[in-house]
């Protein structure tokens, strides 16, 4: 054309092309011929057999699925490859005679040969006779769809219908199966179009579709690009457990996408296993330092302690196993491993915080024994309910737990053991409700704590609970002792929410919403708004309407906030939708004292852990205040004033080091700040036998 003088435009044009995702190298599309499954003609079927199944979550079958069925075409179910399952169809050179196979034994019996193998290279040169006078026929040249295998499996798996008939009518369909999103139109969709055409029925009754795992920067594991941390690796170096409960714990088990994260498993071991660990490796020690005094636990199957806080656990651990079997009999994992893991926590961050002086002996051995029992109970409980998703972690705990029971009741593994069932007998929702309002109590205080950058281990006069609910300040009086103790007030006070003015409530208007109505008024009736009484808006809080400048407005047009209208100076306030909660931070230099004294006394429990010392070891320190300003002085007097108490408290006689006293060698040191003074400590001697507890029977 260009030689000629007709070429009238020579250029390129830059489009986006198909390239192999394998080899790189560019693809071209062709039509071919194909064999199809009539798809369409049972499209009611289908949607029909779609609606007696059970998703989890459901809107992948109500959205996802639904809509792709909705649209289903004709099925190709052929590919030109040599490798792969032959299609069954022998057929005349002409397409007019067509014979379609439906076992060995057929197909021996048409073309008089043995049949072996049926991959194409031993079949492919079988021919059947033609009935119509057409010569041969010879098989079609190409294979199944592999998704067309896979749809097959429920039958094939078990070789239906020559054999194990009984067996695949009883597990047909399928009491559950598991797959990713994609197989929305892959495997979920063969399996419902095969035994729609056959059975019209639907091939399972119950499925989860898990989201897929994605590399950390959101996009697809590549093997090639190696985007991914080495999933080997990941489990040797953090265990299988952590990666399962990373995984169960995750938007994957939503059906949602996860950006696969290193660190997220690192989480689990630091977040929930370790703390889980720490709690059982405490009963262990404890348990061993009692037997070392010469008391022997042997649990026993009667919970019957008073014990406010042993009878929580014991119903939180009721109301845990009711709820895991109520979810887990709807496949929903992704309400049942929060839940696990919210009580592992809570048994660390609430049981054994509170009862740390039962469990170390501190209450009497009766009281410590109790605790143990209820503890050991949790342990053993625990190690059932979780075996499904940390199965390694639970046996290892439980193998050792295992040694407290006699012999005769021993099972050789947790995962021989029944999944536990809730005992009635154990829960108490009164004390469950009344926890929960403590711990939300204390973690306000907490927060107040922390907008004033107050210590915890500086005393506060008090803590004071409004509410208007009775019963809620019952709950809390009822728990005062532990909130005294974690919050660091000398007392708790409750009052009825109206009570002394302290809560008053602020009328905030949704103004997108007012200004398409009032228009020109807008201004004038948000003004008006700030005149309105607490009264006036305690009714429109009962009814959800109230005139304001000749208009109504609703719940939809204003909120109601709740602002502490006392003295802010005085005290700190936090307010949730439970409750409102003040401390009193007027400063006091008795209080003051306190919380110095709480400050050495940390120092010297710093130094005994460090040089690894039980509870019972009684140790001599000797102590040096560097400095002589004010600060220095005011530590110096705190422990003059407090030494009988420090001493008690930490089991450890201190001896102030003055120019003459110079020690050559201590056993252990330590120089730390105590309100930015150096406090050095030396461990000079160890009364009595030092227990250093074995590692590997924690």
């Amino acid at each position: 054309l260009k030689n000629t003088g007709r070429l009238v435009y020579r250029g390129e044009i830059i489009h986006s092309y198909p390239f192999c995702w394998r080899s790189e190298t560019p693809l071209i599309y062709r039509a071919v011929p194909s064999w199809f499954v009539k798809v369409e003609q049972i499209k009611e079927k289908l949607l029909s057999n779609n609606l007696k199944t059970y998703w989890v979550p459901s809107f992948v079958k109500e959205k996802r699925f639904h809509n792709w069925l909705e649209d289903a075409r004709d099925w190709a179910i052929s590919r030109n490859r040599y490798w792969g399952t032959p299609i069954p169809i022998w057929s005349s050179s002409d397409g007019e005679e067509i014979v379609v196979v439906g076992s060995v034994e057929e197909l021996e019996k048409l073309t008089g040969a043995k049949v072996n193998d049926l991959h194409c290279h031993f079949i492919d040169h079988l021919t059947i006779p033609s009935k119509k006078g057409k010569g041969v026929l010879r098989r079609i040249p190409e294979v199944f769809d592999c998704w067309f295998e896979s749809g097959s499996m429920p039958y094939a798996q078990v070789h239906y219908p020559f054999e194990n008939k009984h067996v695949f009518e009883k597990g047909f369909p399928a009491d559950f199966i598991a797959e990713g999103l994609d197989q929305t139109r892959g495997w979920f969709y063969t399996l419902l179009v095969l035994s729609t055409a056959l059975f019209d029925q639907p091939p399972f009754k119950n499925l989860i579709v898990n989201g897929l795992v994605l590399a950390e920067n959101g996009k697809k594991m590549s093997k090639r690009l190696k985007n991914y941390p080495d999933p080997v690796d990941v489990m040797n170096e953090f265990g299988a457990d952590a990666i399962r409960l990373y995984l169960f714990n995750s938007a994957v088990v939503r059906g949602e996408p996860l950006k696969f994260k290193k660190n997220g498993v690192l989480g689990i071991v630091k977040d929930i296993f370790l703390r889980w660990y720490n709690v059982y490796r405490l009963f262990v020690e404890n348990v061993l330092l009692a037997e070392a005094e010469g008391r022997k636990f042997v649990p026993t199957s009667q919970l019957n302690s008073n014990n406010v806080m042993d009878k929580w656990v014991l119903s939180s651990l009721q109301s845990l196993i009711t709820f895991v079997k109520q979810e887990m009999a709807a496949y929903r994992l992704y309400t049942v491993v929060p839940a696990l893991v919210k009580f592992i926590l809570s048994l660390a961050n609430w049981y054994v915080r509170l009862n740390r002086p039962r469990l170390k002996g501190n209450k009497g051995p009766e009281e410590q024994f109790q605790s143990f029992n209820t503890l050991y109970y949790v342990l053993m409980t625990l190690c059932k309910t979780m075996s499904p998703f940390t199965p390694f972690l639970t046996e290892s705990i439980y193998l050792n737990l295992r040694k407290l029971e006699p012999e005769s009741a021993r099972v050789d593994s947790v995962h021989y053991l029944p999944f536990p069932e809730p005992c009635h007998d154990l829960c108490y929702p009164a004390i469950e409700r009344a926890v929960e309002r403590m711990q939300n109590v204390i973690e306000m205080a907490r927060n107040a704590r922390d907008k004033r950058s107050l210590k915890m281990k500086l005393p506060l006069f008090e803590l004071v609970v409004y509410q208007k609910d009775p019963q809620f300040l019952e709950d809390i009086k009822s728990l005062e002792f532990y909130i005294i103790k974690e919050v660091n007030v000398k007392q708790v006070t409750v009052r009825m929410e109206d009570g002394e003015g302290a809560v008053s409530l602020k009328a905030i208007p949704n103004k997108s919403r007012m200004g398409k109505s009032l228009k020109g008024e807008m201004d004038s009736v948000c003004s008006q708004l700030n005149e309105l009484s607490t009264t006036q808006l305690r009714e429109f809080e009962q009814t959800g309407s109230i005139v304001v400048g000749g208009h109504i407005l609703t719940s939809e047009d204003l909120s109601l906030v709740s602002e502490f209208s006392g003295d802010t100076k005085r005290y700190e306030a936090v307010w949730s939708t439970s409750a409102l909660v003040l401390i009193d931070t007027t400063e006091d230099p008795q209080l003051a004292q306190e919380g110095l004294e709480a400050e050495v006394r940390n120092r010297i429990q710093r130094l005994r852990k460090a040089a690894k010392l039980s509870a019972s070891d009684k140790a001599v320190m000797h102590y040096h205040i560097q400095g002589k300003n004010k600060a220095a002085k005011s530590i110096h007097e705190v422990v003059v004033k407090f030494k009988d108490e420090i001493e008690k408290k930490t089991n450890t006689t201190l001896v102030e080091e003055g120019p003459g006293m110079r020690v050559e060698q201590a056993l252990a040191e330590s120089v730390s700040k105590v309100h930015d003074v150096n406090f050095d400590l030396k461990l000079i001697s160890i009364v009595g036998k030092v227990i250093h507890l074995d590692e590997k029977k924690c």
